[in-house]
């Protein structure tokens, strides 16, 4: 997932990191310190193409995803 983030968004992200969490169960992703997804709010993980949407939002939302914006 990381790698597929980098590679998408070359320009835009310089920097994926995993921590961690004191609670197990935890999955909770970050954009600029702003919490765009957390799996215990939403009962369930989100898939790529919904986690490079939500990226997208945030970094670069004139980017084109190509397939990835197609519902």
């Amino acid at each position: 997932m990381a790698q597929e983030i980098l590679t998408t968004f070359a320009d835009d992200v310089k920097s994926v990191s995993l921590q961690p969490a004191e609670v197990s169960g935890s999955y909770v992703i970050y954009c600029n310190d702003e919490k765009i997804f957390d799996r215990k709010e939403q009962g369930r993980f989100p898939d790529i193409k919904e986690l490079k949407q939500m990226i997208r939002d945030k970094v670069a939302p004139e980017k084109s995803l190509g397939h990835s914006d197609k519902k």
